[in-house]
C-alpha cells in the first residue's frame, strides 16, 4: 500500500474535503509547496490559489482557496481557508462576469478571486 497522509480542506462556514492523499499542492506566502506522507511539520499562511490533491485512489480533488492556514504533523494535512469551493461547484459563467465586472470596477481583489476561481476549473 502507498504511503498516505490525511487531508481535511476546511472553510470558515463548512468541511470541504476529507479524505487519504498521496500529494497536496498549495500556494503559500513562500511559495508553492507539495505535501507528501512524511513531509517534516509545517506552518503557512495560504495565499489565494487552486490547492491540488491526489487521492489515494489515484483521482485528483482541486479546489480554490482563498487565504487561511495549512499545518502538517503525523501525516495529517489541515486547510483551514477563508474560503474555499471545490472545482466542480464553481458555475464557471458566472466567474467569468464576476471577474469581467472587477476589471470594470477596478477591484484587484475581486479580480483575483474570480481567477482564482476560473483557474482552479481549468485544472480540474
Amino acid at each position: 500500500m502507498a504511503a498516505e497522509l490525511h487531508v481535511e480542506l476546511v472553510a470558515a462556514d463548512r468541511s470541504v474535503w476529507s479524505g487519504e492523499a498521496t500529494l497536496v499542492i498549495a500556494r503559500t506566502t513562500s511559495g508553492d509547496i507539495g505535501v507528501m506522507p512524511g513531509h517534516q511539520p509545517l506552518l503557512g499562511v495560504l495565499e489565494s490559489g487552486p490547492v491540488t490533491i491526489r487521492t489515494s485512489e489515484g483521482g485528483t480533488v482541486v479546489a480554490a482557496v482563498h487565504g487561511g492556514f495549512l499545518s502538517f504533523a503525523d501525516n495529517k494535512l489541515s486547510l483551514l481557508a477563508e474560503i474555499a469551493e471545490l472545482a466542480d461547484e464553481i458555475d464557471t459563467q458566472r466567474a467569468e462576469r464576476a471577474l469581467e465586472r472587477a476589471k470594470t470596477e477596478s477591484d484587484a481583489a475581486a479580480e483575483r478571486r474570480a481567477e482564482v476561481r476560473l483557474r482552479a476549473v481549468a485544472a480540474h
